[in-house]
């Protein structure tokens, strides 16, 4: 799907679902900013917009075409014999997470940031772009002036989207810690071990991504204009604080799991104990079993009338005594 828009230096929208070779035109006037949208285009859209009409550099068609495992951006200025005009290339990613399968789901949004151009191509639908679309139709807030400005709405849009995902994530763990103190069992271990998984997962996301903000947010490229830099250094803080929570979640997931391993291992002790418990108990049963069950001809109590119920007696009364000691020490 290409959805391609035109707006004015005012930000109202001039004209959209542009013809393809009208495109070169709009890119020469001034006066205007065009920005297209590639949604899983089709072969034939991509080499249209990205090689015929801008005339990327063949690296970035590449990395664009290609899914990358980590954000990034790169400057791309033209030589002697390249047709572009100076563009930033970068790589962001979005996410979403998911309770029912626990997981987070990355989709990736690659921009080509001109002067007066801004093309965005993503192989799956993104709410943040389809949001940052809607309001620059409506130009109510005028975001859509220059392409820096609607790379920074999209960019912010992004981060805020991780927030659910967090929300989420917080509850998942909530959860997770009320299961190691009642039910801790192997499914409880095994779930601490997958939503640690993802939080690792999320990090590695945020970390490459903080590094491609911070440049926006100390103003390296000459792309985004001066006054636009603040913008990007409060996109910036917001990740910087999204990156500070999902390091405090790993913080309590390792809690968790600690909790988990002394409740597992307070339920053993309790095992041991009980059975250690029972064998003493029983010892003087066993003992004075044994000890007649030899059946030797020159054991005296054999041929006592009443050996049988002094055995017994013993028995019961060196059973009774090792109970009432146990419950005196108050050991069960």
């Amino acid at each position: 799907m290409l959805r391609s828009f035109a707006f004015t230096t005012q930000g109202r929208l001039h004209t959209k679902d542009i013809e393809m070779f009208l495109m070169p035109t709009l890119l020469a006037d001034t006066s205007l900013f065009l920005w297209v949208d590639l949604e899983n285009p089709t072969p034939e859209e991509t080499k249209a917009v990205l090689e015929d009409v801008f005339h990327f550099h063949p690296l970035s068609i590449e990395d664009c075409l290609t899914v990358s495992p980590s954000p990034k951006v790169e400057e791309y200025s033209p030589k002697e014999e390249d047709l572009f005009t100076p563009y930033l290339f970068m790589v962001i990613h979005a996410v979403d997470y998911s309770r029912q399968n626990g997981q987070f789901a990355t989709s990736e949004l690659d921009f080509f940031l001109g002067k007066n151009f801004l093309v965005t191509f993503h192989r799956a639908p993104l709410r943040s772009v389809s949001m940052v679309e809607e309001r620059a139709l409506k130009s109510t807030t005028h975001i859509a002036r220059a392409p820096d400005r609607v790379a920074h709405t999209l960019l912010d849009s992004i981060v805020e989207n991780y927030k659910p995902a967090l929300d989420e994530l917080s509850l998942e763990i909530a959860e997770l810690e009320q299961l190691a103190l009642q039910v801790p069992g192997q499914k409880t271990l095994n779930r601490i071990f997958e939503v640690k998984k993802e939080v690792l997962h999320l990090r590695q996301i945020i970390g490459p991504q903080r590094e491609v903000l911070a440049r926006f947010a100390a103003g390296e490229f000459k792309l985004v204009r001066a006054h636009l830099v603040p913008y990007f250094r409060d996109v910036y803080d917001a990740l910087f604080h999204i990156n500070e929570l999902a390091q405090s979640y790993t913080d309590s997931l390792t809690g968790i799991l600690q909790v988990y391993l002394n409740m597992s291992s307070n339920q053993t002790g309790e095992v041991v104990k009980l059975l250690t418990l029972i064998t003493v108990i029983t010892t003087p049963l066993m003992m004075v079993g044994t000890w007649y069950g030899m059946n030797f001809h020159n054991m005296p109590e054999l041929s006592w009338e009443h050996g049988y119920w002094v055995a017994g007696g013993v028995m019961a009364v060196s059973t009774l005594l090792t109970y009432w000691y146990f419950k005196k020490k108050k050991w069960f």
